[in-house]
């Protein structure tokens, strides 16, 4: 596996151009909007920095299952598999995302408070922030304690147009 390139493909959203790299199963590694390609090169130079990548065909079950997202079948991503790189705490952090349903929302602190031990909103958020699978991951139903959006690398319009689309397209 080491020796083969992965895939990055670039699907056209509601929100601009989402950049999705897939290793050879046709797995997310990564995922990041267009306008923050400078964020997706340096994930992958710090996780993945000895991986060819090669243009995909713009097909495929991942990319497919992305596009019925934002057509409105918003738990599509739900069955998703994703192989993250990050530390033990991000990897406990995702997966916690992952737990959040589609369409809610979940202050960080509550996030925090699920970890045993409990841990800092902060360190919760810095996990957050490192996210390397957008959308999927996602971590755009995290909010501050107050509800407000907060924190979204993709932008606070983004995060925003993410949640109202989750909530329409909630069966």
């Amino acid at each position: 596996m080491s020796g083969s390139a992965w895939r990055k493909d670039v699907l056209a959203t509601p929100l601009g151009e989402l950049i999705v790299i897939q290793d050879d199963d046709g797995v997310a590694r990564a995922m990041e909007w267009a306008a923050c390609a400078g964020r997706l090169a340096r994930h992958l130079h710090r996780h993945h920095q000895n991986r060819r990548l090669c243009d995909g065909d713009g097909g495929g079950a991942l990319l497919e299952t992305l596009a019925r997202y934002f057509d409105g079948a918003v738990d599509a991503i739900d069955a998703l598999e994703l192989r993250p790189a990050g530390t033990p705490f991000q990897q406990q952090v995702w997966a916690a995302l992952r737990d959040i349903p589609c369409g809610t929302t979940q202050t960080y602190g509550a996030l925090a408070r699920r970890f045993d031990p409990p841990t800092a909103p902060r360190a919760v958020g810095a996990a957050n922030g490192a996210n390397p699978i957008s959308v999927a991951l996602p971590c755009h139903r995290l909010v501050a304690h107050d509800g407000r959006l907060t924190g979204y690398a993709g932008g606070l319009a983004r995060k925003g147009w993410l949640l109202r689309h989750e909530r329409r397209g909630e069966p």
